[in-house]
């Protein structure tokens, strides 16, 4: 199957989960607030949506990894780097108050301005991070 078919059905995905989250419970499908509630100890009936969410996000790509011709969820880079990137990425959710699915896919359908400033802020972080690493740095170690 091609690239693009995957991105196309992830992203069709990807809407109708927030989709139907916001319109069954009320609720924006940001993944750091999702994490952030089950962790700061919510109620069990509060407990149980977000654990099925976050359970929907690790199953997808571990289904696709097993799909025949597939290359999903094979590191580019060693566990340092990745223990890094998801550091800073915790870091930059709680600056921004949320994160790219909250914001980027949510916030912007709501139209909400304070969602698409942050996701322009996103958006050029991360062009010009992986201009430095690509251009500047010249790529990443494994």
């Amino acid at each position: 199957m091609h690239a693009w078919l995957f991105a196309t059905l992830g992203g069709v995905l990807v809407g109708l989960a927030a989709v139907l989250l916001m319109g069954s419970l009320g609720r924006v499908a940001g993944i750091s607030g999702i994490a952030a509630g089950l962790v700061s100890g919510v109620s069990p009936g509060d407990r149980a949506w977000r654990v099925s969410f976050l359970l929907g996000l690790v199953a997808a790509p571990v289904a696709l990894w097993w799909w025949p011709g597939t290359r999903v969820g094979v590191p580019q880079v060693g566990w340092p780097w990745m223990l890094a990137a998801g550091l800073l990425v915790g870091v930059g959710t709680r600056l921004g108050r949320g994160c790219t699915s909250g914001h980027g896919v949510c916030g912007v359908a709501r139209l909400s301005p304070r969602s698409m400033v942050a996701t322009v802020v996103f958006m050029l972080t991360a062009m010009a991070t992986v201009f430095v690493v690509r251009h500047i740095i010249g790529g990443l170690p494994a």
